[in-house]
């Protein structure tokens, strides 16, 4: 919501928020038994099946080096669920008490049969819906089955076909996947226990997972990215400030022939230093995702641009940067005011959020009777206020960079949501561009902004704020209906 391209330079901090669109990595064993002389084998095997794009990848693990060598097409095969693959076994591994030297051995020589699922809000069905006749409506998008075949964007350019591309909104869907394979592995090979939240090792459990999740995402990227997606895919909703890069270079170290057992010993005892604040909405808010159709953008490109704005224009970049990071701080400021005068004075708090919910934000200051509703009056406009600074500062980085961070069609757009009546606030995510944008809405009126967004041509998703992060789920997600997904592992 807030901290784009700030989170990348510490100390700058951001607010994500998670949703409840999940990933699920199921994980098996590929034999019921291991032969016997099993014992001698130096290599086991992996199957990764992806069952919405029809795929699956067969490869033979090293049970030396900790590597996988694929022995199927390569055109299926996804550079994050291997590394993820890699560094969450070596991980196991690593961290093994020696007396589970037998145990873990048994689990890799019956190989690996590893599902991975992805909630249909990860992925645009615009076409689909559109191919049918139907409205864009979220009714529309409910009535498609769960974990739905996953649709490629074909373009030509230049007269060629280019390699279609899936057609995704925005949610971070490379983190969560990668979050969610290192965090079943990890529990399946018996290195931490997700079966209870409320368990009191439950953080140190987590912390292993974001260790491995980040290390593995970053190497598959290619880069040491601000790290904020796979942090919310692990803890869930947070205020975050990013770890220092450094952290990660014993990672690098993999590719110049550093056994990946040592590379995982120094990741893992190493100064993370990333700070994670509990955040969440203040009650009777909700998060609205909309789809506008002009398909997504690519954030290593626009992140790329910024920094080459950076150091060419370093005055009026970091005269930018300060001013945007004001901003972000008053908008969480603001909303943690929200959240402590809900919990001090709640019926002042639930009367005017219901007024105001059925208003335009310039009839909100009718709700200020007596001191304490005008309290959440007055953080409702610092909220909405802030908000505004935010967008203006981030698209005057986006004209001097030369890449549409807020484009001029989402500007239109987030102008006419926020004009809504109870709308809070409304602004494009992450680093922006053509993907979803958020609209915070107030009480119930969600459903009229999604009627409004219709008429616009805006596909209201079915996402919602889920707080939580990485979560157990004992029953495989596809022998049931899917109502309100609450896990990102399944054992």
């Amino acid at each position: 919501m807030t901290g784009g391209y700030l989170i990348l330079e510490r100390p700058n901090a951001g607010i994500v928020l998670s949703t409840n669109a999940r990933f699920y990595a199921i994980v098996k064993p590929l034999y019921d038994e291991i032969k016997p002389d099993s014992w001698a084998w130096a290599w086991t095997d992996v199957k990764l099946t992806s069952p919405q794009l029809s795929r699956e990848s067969l490869y033979k693990f090293s049970l030396k080096n900790f590597t996988l060598q694929c022995v199927s097409s390569s055109a299926s095969r996804n550079p994050f669920v291997e590394q993820a693959v890699q560094y969450a076994v070596a991980a196991a591994w690593a961290t093994r008490d020696n007396d589970k030297n037998e145990f873990l051995n048994k689990l890799l020589l019956q190989g690996l049969d590893i599902t991975i699922l992805g909630s249909n809000d990860f992925y645009s069905y615009r076409n689909q819906i559109e191919a049918r006749g139907l409205p864009l409506t979220p009714e529309a998008l409910a009535a498609l089955p769960p974990f739905s075949s996953i649709t490629f964007n074909v373009e030509e350019f230049n007269g060629q076909n280019c390699k279609p591309e899936v057609a995704k909104t925005g949610l971070g869907s490379s983190a969560a996947m990668t979050t969610a394979v290192v965090a079943a592995l990890l529990h399946y090979l018996g290195s931490i226990d997700l079966s209870s939240c409320c368990k009191e090792n439950q953080s140190s459990n987590l912390d292993m997972v974001h260790i491995i999740a980040q290390t593995a995402h970053c190497i598959a990227q290619g880069k040491v990215g601000s790290g904020f997606d796979v942090s919310s895919a692990v803890y869930g909703s947070h205020r975050y400030v990013r770890f220092s890069p450094e952290v990660l270079s014993s990672a690098q170290d993999a590719g110049k022939g550093i056994p990946l057992q040592e590379v995982i010993s120094n990741i893992l005892k190493g100064e993370w230093d990333h700070e994670r604040t509990t955040f969440s909405l203040p009650p009777l808010m909700s998060l609205l995702l909309g789809e506008p159709g002009t398909g997504g953008s690519s954030t290593p490109s626009m992140v790329g641009a910024v920094k080459k704005w950076q150091k060419s224009d370093t005055q009026k970049s970091q005269e930018i940067y300060r001013k945007l990071s004001q901003a972000n701080s008053a908008l969480e400021t603001q909303l943690n005011i929200l959240s402590k005068l809900a919990e001090d004075h709640w019926d002042a708090y639930k009367c005017v959020i219901h007024g105001c919910s059925m208003k335009k934000s310039e009839k909100w200051i009718e709700q200020s009777t007596e001191p304490s509703r005008d309290a959440v009056v007055k953080a409702l406009l610092g909220s909405r206020n802030a908000m505004l600074q935010i967008r203006n500062y981030m698209h005057q980085m986006g004209e001097a960079a030369g890449v549409p961070i807020e484009p001029e069609m989402q500007t239109r757009l987030l102008d006419t949501t926020m004009a809504m009546d109870g709308v809070l606030l409304a602004g494009v995510p992450g680093a922006g561009g053509f993907d979803a944008v958020f609209a915070i809405t107030l009480g119930d009126s969600s459903n009229n902004v999604t009627k409004a967004w219709n008429s616009l041509n805006v596909l209201a998703l079915l996402v919602r704020e889920d707080p939580n992060g990485v979560l157990l789920e004992s029953v495989d997600p596809r022998t049931k209906e899917i109502t309100s997904a609450v896990s990102a592992v399944h054992i």
